[in-house]
């Protein structure tokens, strides 16, 4: 396999495998939702690292994107008294007595008990955490009934029935009208949870619109600095030149943390990206979100809400370069210079599985974007926009309890189906609040809760619907994206029809 293609395989889809001492702040497993439970029992059996070590994962932050999916080694070792030998070679004499070591070896295995994790004699019930609950009080930006802990819903005669709980096991899920900002159906939307990689949308929506595409950019080794360990990587390397365009090719597709860090570090550093970010939120009415890195990974105190992330993309979305890159499914991406001077390419896929597919999941139709993540504290989180015939929709989950392969993604795709087939048969729970600057004032208070509730909720759901269309968020006909190859949206505001973009969801140069 050349340096610059893209392994499909499951094995290296999966970033940050689970290990036997518990997760540590930090980790990147930005592609997945791909979880493979026998990779990460061959891993945790094997070692007693972090996530974040490379023992365990068999993964280092690297610009080859080849060695940036690498999978969880399982050719772990083990110790026995003053013994070490590698799992499945002979054992090293070390002079000790037979006997002496087989008694040392029985002593350590019944005292390990990371060994005894897998035993029959292990409690399951305590191999899985319980899951804690909601908060009592959230936000009610949007409507009071979005600040309730559980799911909210009011199903009109005629409605489908709401997916159980054990079909979508997200903490915190929404589904939303595109257009109109109401609010079908949500559970926890006001949740504070970490975001992973879907902050990525709050960073365009603020950094975007800076640098004209065409723009290009030498590398230096201070870009790429402060990037955390197991970072997800486009691969950029040091002292070559970039152009915006490239740049924001590897952060939608990607992930990439890398990309992230060089169009901060021209946008005059991470601390300022940040604080433009928080300000950012703040004018979408995004009061749950408070910022501490530009690209999602983990911090202490980063957090957002799937309610938060459904506005980032509703704003993000009105710019017609962030329709682009984030419904491409795949591109080209500059790689080394060769002897002749000449810039090598390779190619890079989506990471948004329900745009590009996977081998167990199908693209879905009518999906035009937006943004996946997943680490280890935020589990895997996702936003995306579709439409089907006049319907366009968004669907935000957060941390599946369900730890599955694409688990996250296949939850999205099972409120979609059930927000189109619900469509004109619920009642609205609360609405998308637009920006500060489009917003009277009357439906949001200073501290960024819902004045007088449920009243003024519905009177803007009301005004919304004559509005025609006044967040229009996808122009793509359902259906016809994966067969005609038209994944951009088209997003304008106070316009009902959206302009189409054609032939961008896969491109080749």
């Amino acid at each position: 396999m050349g340096s610059g293609s893209i392994r499909r395989s499951a094995g290296a889809l999966f970033r940050g495998a689970l290990s036997g001492s518990g997760p540590r702040t930090g980790t990147f497993t930005d592609v997945p939702m791909t979880f493979a439970a026998s990779t990460a029992s061959s891993a945790s059996a094997g070692s007693s690292a972090s996530t974040n070590s490379s023992a365990s994962t068999g993964f280092r932050a690297s610009a080859d994107p080849d060695t940036a999916v690498r999978s969880a080694r399982t050719g772990s070792r083990a110790r026995t008294g003053n013994q070490t030998r590698r799992t499945g070679s002979p054992v090293r004499r070390t002079g000790y007595p037979i006997r002496t070591v087989a008694a040392l070896a029985s002593g350590a295995l019944l005292a390990s008990p990371l060994l005894l994790a897998g035993t029959a004699s292990a409690d399951p019930k305590d191999e899985t955490p319980k899951a804690p609950p909601p908060p009592a009080k959230m936000s009610k930006v949007g409507g009071d009934r979005l600040g309730v802990p559980g799911v909210q819903v009011d199903l009109a005669p005629g409605a489908p029935k709401l997916p159980g709980a054990d079909q979508v096991t997200a903490r915190s899920w929404i589904v939303a009208d595109a257009e109109s900002g109401k609010v079908l159906a949500a559970k926890n939307p006001h949740w504070q949870l970490p975001p992973a990689s879907t902050l990525k949308m709050l960073f365009a929506d603020t950094v975007l619109p800076k640098f004209p595409k065409d723009q290009k950019h030498t590398v230096k080794p201070a870009d790429l600095a402060g990037m955390g360990e197991g970072s997800s990587l486009v691969g950029i390397k040091e002292n070559l030149s970039y152009t915006v365009h490239d740049l924001w090719l590897g952060v939608f597709l990607r992930s990439g943390n890398d990309a992230v860090r060089t169009l901060a570090a021209m946008n005059g550093g991470v601390d300022a990206t940040v604080a433009q970010m928080q300000q950012r939120a703040k004018e979408l009415n995004a009061n749950d979100t408070h910022v501490v890195t530009p690209d999602g990974y983990d911090a202490p105190g980063q957090v957002s809400s799937a309610y938060d992330l459904s506005l980032f993309a509703r704003a993000g979305l009105q710019n017609a370069e962030f329709r682009e890159y984030c419904s491409t499914a795949s591109a080209q991406f500059p790689g080394d210079k060769g002897k002749d001077g000449k810039r090598a390419k390779f190619g890079i896929q989506n990471t948004n599985r329900l745009l590009s597919g996977d081998y167990d999941i199908k693209p879905y139709p009518g999906i035009a974007g937006v943004k996946n993540g997943s680490t280890t504290n935020a589990g895997s989180t996702f936003t995306g926009v579709a439409q089907r015939g006049d319907r366009k929709l968004l669907v935000t989950v957060m941390n599946p309890e369900k730890k599955e392969h694409n688990q996250g993604y296949r939850e999205a795709a099972t409120l979609f189906d059930w927000g189109f087939k619900a469509s004109g048969k619920v009642e609205p729970v609360g609405r998308l609040v637009g920006p500060t600057s489009e917003e009277d004032g009357s439906g949001v208070d200073g501290n960024g809760n819902a004045k007088n509730g449920r009243e003024q909720a519905q009177a803007a759901l009301d005004a919304a619907d004559g509005s025609g269309g006044a967040w229009t968020a996808v122009g793509i006909t359902g259906g016809a994206l994966v067969v005609l190859g038209l994944a951009a949206l088209g997003v304008h505001r106070r316009w009902p029809l959206p302009e189409l973009v054609r032939g961008r969801r896969h491109r080749k140069e």
